[in-house]
């Protein structure tokens, strides 16, 4: 039996709360089925893990914010008031949970209820998952060993100027060696940069981790996500699918104006994306983020389609957060930093690098108010989605607005 793993309701991606307030305000009324799902296909759970996340859950539909991170979320700009006290009320029910071991991983996890619920309950619950399996599954103190060995030396690396990374944020929480990794590779990053040799090519600016970016006084990071697009865009059945991004440009601009501004592009392929991310919302968003596919070719997509509307690309952030690791940041830094501002997300690669490959573990919609949602990535393998039959019709709409509607 473990310690409890999520300590604070704040212990989720910034972007959870981005969402939520926009879901509270114009969707409180959708309904949302999410699945879970392991991608490794040499990963087994055990019955004894299972019964492990299922106690942990229970331990984390337990927990309320507090009035002391509630005044947190409100000194947030966009964070408005009616948010947080509908926050103040709120708390996860572990009724909306399944969890079994029928599926070929030995874990089934799916979520059914409101979407302002089970929309709060992704991260958590993979969080949940990986530390469970890795503190059962192996040695743990032996990985976290090597965890602050690599760990030190992507500081030293930093420190140095071996890596010129810019502004990069830590986006790891969801696929964590555990809540103790995650938050010592956050002390680590920040002291780095505090160290009398310290060249200031990289900057740590934040954490998608909101309880860590109140402990550690960073930004919390994060806008949307892939569920944004796919509720709003094909939740409701008058809606043309391939129009998603539309809907989902539109209903954010409602809630948030120009604050808040980071578009993710890729729910239902970036070319489609691009139809809809014309003059009024490429110039109401401060910038798009890159989640799949060739990075180099999508910023380079990203940085004509400003050219041809007439904006100035240095005027727009490129963020990228695609299975990134220092390296891959600082190859991109160096080739878009002239031509746009740069940003990273870094996720696994801080979070859960060991001598153990980290598991690829998603948990996506798939169900909102009883319709199949899907997306079509622009890397093929990425989707979550029950109904194949769905995603099939879902590319027929986007190949025919590709075609026909210009």
């Amino acid at each position: 039996m473990l310690d409890q793993i999520i300590h604070s309701l704040l212990e989720t991606d910034m972007y959870k709360f981005s969402m939520g307030q926009a879901i509270y305000h114009q969707f409180s009324d959708y309904k949302t089925t999410w699945t879970f799902k392991c991608r490794n296909k040499d990963v087994h759970f055990t019955t004894e893990m299972v019964e492990e996340i299922k106690r942990q859950i229970q331990l984390y539909c337990g927990l309320r914010f507090t009035e002391e991170e509630l005044a947190y979320l409100n000194q947030i700009k966009w964070i408005k008031g009616s948010y947080v006290d509908f926050l103040r009320l709120w708390q996860p029910r572990y009724e909306d949970f399944v969890i079994t071991t029928d599926a070929e991983c030995g874990l089934s996890i799916e979520t059914f209820g409101t979407w302002l619920n089970t929309s709060m309950y992704e991260i958590a619950t993979l969080a949940i998952v990986n530390e469970v399996y890795f503190r059962m599954a192996y040695d743990y103190e032996k990985l976290l060993e090597s965890f602050k060995e690599r760990l030190e030396e992507k500081c030293k690396k930093i420190a140095d100027g071996t890596f010129a990374l810019g502004n990069y944020s830590e986006f790891g929480i969801r696929r964590r060696l555990s809540a103790e990794a995650q938050e010592l590779a956050i002390q680590k990053l920040v002291e780095a940069e505090q160290g009398e040799d310290f060249d200031g090519l990289s900057h740590f600016v934040g954490t998608s981790n909101v309880y860590l970016a109140k402990k550690f006084h960073l930004t919390p990071v994060g806008t949307m996500a892939h569920e944004w697009i796919m509720c709003v865009g094909q939740g409701n059945h008058k809606h043309n699918p391939a129009y998603s991004n539309w809907y989902a440009l539109d209903a954010w601009v409602k809630e948030y104006g120009v604050l808040n501004g980071t578009a993710l592009t890729d729910a239902i392929t970036t070319d489609c994306f691009l139809r809809d991310f014309q003059l009024t919302y490429s110039t109401l968003f401060s910038g798009v983020r890159h989640d799949s596919a060739d990075p180099y070719e999508w910023g380079k997509k990203m940085i004509a389609h400003y050219k041809k509307l007439g904006i100035d690309p240095k005027t727009k952030t490129l963020l990228f957060s695609d299975s990134l690791d220092f390296e891959r940041a600082h190859k991109l830094n160096a080739y878009f930093k002239d031509q746009a501002r740069v940003a990273f997300g870094i996720g696994t690669y801080i979070a859960n690098d060991t001598e153990v490959p980290a598991l690829n573990i998603v948990m996506k919609t798939t169900l909102c108010n009883g319709m199949d949602v899907a997306k079509i990535s622009d890397d093929a393998g990425k989707g979550v989605c029950k109904n194949p039959q769905y995603v099939k019709y879902l590319q027929r709409c986007i190949d025919w607005r590709m075609q026909n509607d210009r």
